[in-house]
């Protein structure tokens, strides 16, 4: 027979007026923490008390009430109160309810209050603000009512809307809030329920992993191909973004890639339509073209576009207050917001007075194309004016040329037929001796100017000043104008192109600043080839270094070719690289999934990663699949200056390990067992594979064969 427990008395509770409670030093909390006491306040002013107060009566020394009562439990609430109170905005005496304590420790009810408190599961706060959004309020209500931004709001409803499924796999604490942030980046449930199957079989787990294999194929939004049709003209057409509003994501992915290239398609075709009215014969049209899409082809030399009489007028105005502007500030030498706002429209609008057009002639026109692209920034690119070899006009042959040749063409008699359909036989008798003066003999003109060659080379190389320029001369004839002959020396820039093609090349940073300093110098050398000698010798000393530097540097070809073994030509890049402190990191270089990570094997990304951040950094992620290495090693590296040993400055093995730990003495080395799995860390020599054609160990030795 079981003995019966006895009933449980509650404590009694009543409304008592706040100017009879006093805040009790039995309070355990001491330390700030959750909702601030201005924020429970304008709760409670909105909602007034959903919890009461736990009080105790004050006695005197003869232990006899003193009508007060302490409040141990609840030290927020009350001073939320005393706030509303100060601000007569609720009464001295206004009722409280509270629940009155007379047995027990004051400091045990403090105690229980706040640790038996079970807090709320963060899955239950999304589902509460879905609710409440569902019931008619907006965001901007749902984050004043409960202070806090509209961005969390909006990201508790994100996370709410997460597959059914995958929340309760997140209420059963399988998954970690970080991982269901990460699937918030595709609303598609089913594409979410088919990741998290993936995920179940897939060694890394990470919320990178997640979000990659949900915008796989996606296009992101600071794609050039998506700056150049807009985002917002993307969504009009019906396309949909994928956001991640947990961490930067750049504007986010284009999903629909088919809707992206239509678009980009449609845009081009139609900027082409308009420029083909100009009267070119022909354009080529593609989102982007590869390096040196140019070479090969001749660059029609147009006239600038002079400024209007108006245009002109602007252009002083615009000057005249842009100085006012800065002698206004001189005292201060800071612009207000106003006036910097201004002097950032003035200078755009400088700069598109600055921007003239080109005028190309009609006849010229008839027979040159335009590139049609989109340049790195998202931007149309419009290159006018390129003829193609087939197209040029045959070459007129100068009179006295014609002249020359008729003169010394041989006679009838000399090419007399010996024999029908024999070919004739030349005599090589002396001409007889006539009056007046006849051509000289073949003979005699080429040892005459074999004598004078001799000659000007002599005389040549005792003044280095005209050898420059000489030489300056046949390099520009050779990059600035295709079909240039008018130098006798026979010196060039063998070839002005490269066989080398790498992902991105044409985008890069570089390959735009040679571009910009080539248009720049085609602007000031002259149209004809024949008036480039003059034009050059009014040129100032530096400008001719600066224009022999451009020249000499497009002949550089440093380019590893596995068929084309040239060991003592790398060489000399090395040495070119050092003497101009080449450094392709600070260049614009560096190694992402498409130039380096994913294109080598697993033992070298770690060397990679071992090199730039140290052994640690390397294994944390030794254990992933290839494409998830290169992409978590990417991010590793990002930053970092890491270069491949072909892009390595001359005598630089590695950068400074940033843990300390990596051996920048042995770069070919890698870790392949990591001390964490209990083993100890072995040395493995990192494999040379034919595909790599370069040997770890050293910068610019080829790999035997």
């Amino acid at each position: 027979m079981t003995q019966a427990h006895p009933k449980i008395t509650l404590s009694s509770s009543r409304d008592i007026p706040f100017n009879k409670l006093v805040l009790s030093q039995a309070n355990v909390r001491r330390i700030k923490a959750g909702v601030a006491i201005e924020e429970l306040a304008e709760d409670i002013a909105r909602r007034t008390l959903l919890q009461s107060l736990t009080v105790r009566p004050v006695v005197d020394a003869e232990g006899q009430e003193t009508g007060l009562y302490e409040v141990p439990s609840g030290g927020r609430r009350f001073r939320a109160l005393e706030r509303l109170v100060k601000a007569k905005r609720l009464a001295r005496n206004a009722p409280i309810p509270c629940v009155i304590r007379t047995e027990g420790i004051a400091e045990e009810d403090s105690l229980a209050e706040n640790v038996q408190r079970a807090p709320l599961h963060p899955l239950d706060q999304f589902r509460a603000f879905l609710t409440l959004r569902e019931k008619g309020q907006s965001e901007e209500e749902i984050a004043a009512t409960f202070f806090v931004s509209v961005a969390v709001v909006r990201q508790r409803l994100r996370l709410a809307s997460v597959s059914p499924a995958l929340l309760e796999v997140y209420a059963e604490d399988a998954m970690t809030l970080d991982q269901l942030m990460a699937f918030t980046v595709n609303g598609d449930h089913q594409r979410q329920e088919q990741v998290f199957e993936r995920l179940k079989v897939s060694y890394d787990k990470q919320p990178h992993a997640i979000r990659r294999m949900l915008t796989e194929g996606a296009v992101r939004a600071s794609d050039k191909r998506a700056q150049f049709i807009g985002v917002d003209a993307y969504v009009e057409a019906g396309g949909v973004v994928l956001n991640d509003l947990f961490q930067g994501d750049d504007g986010g992915w284009l999903q629909d890639v088919a809707l992206v290239d239509a678009m980009v398609a449609d845009r081009l075709k139609a900027a082409a339509a308009t420029i083909e009215a100009e009267g070119w014969k022909w354009t080529e049209v593609a989102p982007d073209f590869p390096y040196g899409h140019t070479y090969g082809v001749r660059q029609l030399r147009g006239e600038t576009v002079p400024l209007t009489a108006e245009e002109e007028a602007t252009l002083a105005a615009l000057t005249e207050e842009a100085e006012a502007i800065e002698a206004s500030s001189a005292e201060t030498e800071e612009l207000t917001e106003e006036q910097d706002r201004r002097m950032g429209e003035i200078e755009a609008a400088v700069d598109a007075l600055n921007d003239r057009p080109i005028r190309f002639d009609p006849a010229d026109v008839a027979l040159a194309g335009v590139f049609v692209s989109i340049d790195r920034g998202g931007r149309l690119q419009v290159e006018r004016g390129f003829v193609r070899p087939e197209d040029e006009r045959p070459v007129e042959r100068e009179p006295e040329a014609l002249a020359e040749e008729a003169a010394t063409a041989p006679s009838s008699s000399e090419t007399a037929a010996d024999g029908e359909g024999s070919p004739a036989i030349p005599t090589v008798a002396e001409p007889e001796e006539e009056d007046g003066i006849r051509p000289l003999p073949d003979r005699l003109p080429t040892e005459l100017t074999a004598h004078r060659t001799l000659g000007l080379r002599h005389a040549l190389g005792e003044r280095p000043d005209v050898a420059f320029l000489a030489a300056l001369h046949a390099l520009a004839l050779r990059v600035f104008y295709t079909y240039g002959s008018d130098t006798c020396l026979e010196l060039e820039v063998k070839s002005a192109r490269f066989s080398g093609q790498a992902p991105g090349l044409e985008a890069s940073a570089v390959a735009d600043a040679i571009a910009v300093r080539h248009q720049a110098w085609s602007a000031v050398l002259p149209k004809a080839s024949e008036e480039l000698w003059d034009a050059l010798g009014s040129f100032d000393g530096d400008s001719r270094e600066a224009l022999f530097a451009h020249c000499v540097a497009q002949g550089v070809n440093a380019v590893h070719e596995s068929w084309n073994r040239r060991p003592r030509a790398l060489a000399h890049a090395d040495r070119l690289a050092e003497a101009v402190e080449l450094d392709m990191a600070a260049a614009g270089w560096s190694p992402t999934v498409d130039t380096y990570l994913g294109r080598v094997t697993k033992a070298r990304i770690l060397q990679a990663v071992v090199q730039a951040k140290g052994q640690r950094a390397a294994n944390r992620i030794e254990h992933l699949k290839k494409g998830e290495m290169a992409e978590a090693a990417a991010a590793l590296l990002a930053g970092s200056g890491w270069l491949p040993e072909p892009l390595r400055p001359p005598g630089r093995e590695t950068v400074a390990s940033a843990e300390g730990d990596a051996d920048p003495a042995d770069p070919a080395l890698v870790i392949e067992a990591s001390a964490a799995d209990g083993g100890e860390p072995a040395m493995v020599e990192a494999e040379t594979s034919a595909e790599d054609g370069w040997v770890a160990d050293s910068p610019h030795a080829i790999a035997a064969e």
